[in-house]
């Protein structure tokens, strides 16, 4: 910033620098009252709402817990099935508007053809929502 001295040789010569202060107090006026302003301005329209009495739609997906044990028997739901009737109710599932989760549950032990078959079984039908559900590993 370049401030006025009593020097002789610069006395004639005009300040090159803009002085930023009143530019800055200006701008922080400015930011202040568009602060106060704005929530008064967003309440300006007056609506006279219609009241409701339905309630939230909370439809969650129903879940299919699939379970396949050592032996490759198959469990819909803790039910033991058939992999006919597994194919016959998952294509079942599979027409409904709102595909349910299907989580399985395989044994370790159990065959990977039989894993595969099931997942075949379930992309058939036009079920997408396959997870595996598995228990994490303790640490001693």
């Amino acid at each position: 910033m370049a401030f006025a001295s009593f020097d002789s040789k610069r006395a004639g010569a005009p300040m090159a620098e803009i002085n930023m202060v009143p530019l800055i107090d200006v701008m922080l006026v400015l930011l202040v009252i568009f602060i106060v302003t704005a929530p008064l301005l967003t309440n300006a329209v007056k609506l006279d709402l219609p009241k409701a009495t339905s309630q939230a739609n909370d439809l969650k997906p129903d879940k299919i817990e699939f379970g396949i044990d050592a032996a490759g028997q198959r469990f819909w739901n803790g039910e033991p099935v058939t992999r006919a009737e597994a194919l016959t109710r998952f294509k079942a599932e599979g027409l409904k508007p709102q595909q349910p989760e299907v989580h399985l549950r395989a044994d370790q032990n159990v065959a990977y053809r039989t894993v595969a078959e099931t997942l075949a079984d379930a992309s058939k039908a036009g079920l997408t929502r396959v997870g595996f559900v598995s228990e994490p590993e303790r640490s001693n």
